[in-house]
């Protein structure tokens, strides 16, 4: 899994830049999901934590690298249209914006994670790699 750190840039630029839908996260509980309203089901993860240059301890820039996945959740037999309208909005707020020492590059709607149908719902999934460096390595 991701850092903290990561975890928390992702998630407060969510809560401070998105309203169109509930936001929930590993772990979190759905709290109606008889109400069928879509919703954004968001996983981070964290797929390498590496040194990146070599000097006297504490001076040293460690990269954090990873992933957010964006699962756009809308209710089953609406199509996907909706869904990747919802992703592509998503995906907007983390374009070309870095957050603080997090960068955010590769993204895609579906790739590698085309919709799929679960109990009641239907998912479209944004995946936006980004980076983070760190000089303290925390």
């Amino acid at each position: 899994m991701a850092s903290p750190e990561a975890f928390d840039a992702i998630s407060n630029t969510l809560e401070a830049s998105w309203a169109e839908t509930s936001v929930l996260y590993e772990n979190d509980p759905l709290e109606d999901p008889d109400t069928q309203a879509a919703f954004v089901y968001v996983e981070i993860v964290g797929d390498l934590y590496d040194q990146d240059t070599f000097g006297a301890p504490g001076q040293n820039e460690w990269v954090e690298e990873g992933a957010v996945y964006l699962h756009v959740m809308v209710p089953n037999g609406t199509g996907s249209r909706e869904a990747r309208a919802i992703a592509k909005r998503l995906t907007n707020l983390f374009r070309e914006i870095p957050i603080g020492t997090m960068h955010f590059e590769r993204m895609s709607i579906g790739s590698g994670e085309p919709g799929r149908d679960f109990p009641n719902y239907f998912a479209m999934t944004a995946t936006i790699g980004w980076n983070r460096r760190d000089i303290t390595g925390s």
